[in-house]
């Protein structure tokens, strides 16, 4: 009975610890586009689907990354190219995905060299596996164990909380998406 009840707990603060590595990597990505456009063009945009300061793309790529590739935390180059290709490929589907839902492109790399229908190029595809790589060697190791140090009813409160405010945000989305100049491409 105790050996179940200590599975169960590991089992709940392991699922708080994707929550939380989802919105951490979510929220990066929202300030790392912010930042981009303020520096190529001169003004910040919340360049996201949603409202909130998240960009889900970023962090499903990430929980997706930890999930499969924290095994080979000590194999560099198979984490690139891991990283790589199934960060490309969630940026192509879900560049599709919006594409074909709302008839609407949320990015658009067609100016960019070696891209693919403008939902992907290789330039991007470089730093996902970059990205990748410093998420499993270095961010996500580092992260699990200050999170670790969090009383396990503030890693699920806070938790709760941000998922609710976050399904709040999808909700109204799916009825209102965020589109508009330097948001979205025509």
């Amino acid at each position: 009975m105790k050996k179940q009840k200590q599975r169960d707990r590991k089992l709940k603060t392991e699922f708080f610890f994707y929550v939380w590595i989802f919105f951490l990597l979510a929220i990066f990505g929202w300030l790392w586009e912010g930042f981009l456009y303020l520096f190529k063009d001169d003004s910040y945009v919340n360049r996201g689907f949603l409202l909130g300061p998240w960009l889900p793309i970023y962090g499903i790529g990430g929980v997706i990354l930890e999930l499969l590739l924290h095994r080979w935390r000590d194999r560099p180059l198979l984490t690139f190219m891991a990283s790589m290709s199934l960060c490309t490929a969630l940026e192509y589907l879900a560049g599709w995905y919006l594409e074909s839902t709302w008839k609407v492109k949320w990015w658009d790399y067609s100016a960019v060299p070696w891209n693919l229908h403008g939902r992907i190029c290789l330039y991007g595809s470089l730093l996902f596996g970059l990205g990748g790589m410093l998420l499993v060697w270095l961010v996500s190791p580092l992260f699990y164990s200050l999170y670790r140090r969090i009383p396990w009813r503030i890693q699920a409160g806070a938790g709760i909380l941000i998922l609710i405010l976050f399904t709040a945000d999808a909700a109204y989305s799916a009825m209102h998406p965020h589109v508009g100049t330097g948001i979205t491409y025509r």
